[in-house]
């Protein structure tokens, strides 16, 4: 897969965005997709989400905040942290062991 096309994955269609779509595996900072995640627990009373592994997360700044699905999150920490090779599946910047705060639901 070329870089354009891996690109292109990464971000929602203008569409999407505008009619409030959202992609269920993806961080959101400012209305664009910043990281992708791989399975997590919402622990609603202690309200967090443990997130086992976020990737494609370059773009991913941290501690601002950022939304995921209906939820806005803080990441408050990170287990470990990895860059990967460019030919990898899963490229840029890994995180993994990932808590983040829940603060609350994201304006529809």
């Amino acid at each position: 897969m070329d870089d354009k096309a891996s690109e292109n994955q990464a971000q929602a269609s203008p569409a999407q965005q505008a009619a409030g779509e959202r992609e269920q595996d993806a961080l959101y900072q400012g209305n664009r997709i910043v990281a992708r995640v791989r399975d997590l627990e919402v622990d609603m009373e202690a309200k967090e989400l443990r997130i086992v592994e976020i990737y494609n997360s370059d773009h991913l700044m941290i501690p601002e905040e950022c939304e995921y699905q209906h939820y806005r999150i803080l990441i408050q920490r990170i287990a470990d942290a990895t860059k990967v090779d460019k030919t990898a599946v899963h490229k840029g910047r890994i995180l993994k062991g990932v808590c983040a705060d829940i603060l609350g639901y994201r304006e529809q």
